[in-house]
């Protein structure tokens, strides 16, 4: 059973890890089309962050 939850947490810690990046990936396109320089170098460090 302790073998399956801990199955279970570390699947949703990828999911979540998942979730945050294609996040980040969808924000920084948006940063670049608008021109956000600031915003493109701080969306690039939390993706630095979160690999």
């Amino acid at each position: 059973m302790n073998a399956s939850r801990a199955e279970t947490a570390r699947k949703a810690r990828e999911l979540h890890r998942q979730s945050i990046h294609r996040s980040l990936e969808h924000r920084l396109k948006v940063a670049n089309a608008k021109g956000d320089e600031q915003l493109i170098r701080q969306l690039q460090a939390e993706m630095k962050y979160f690999s």
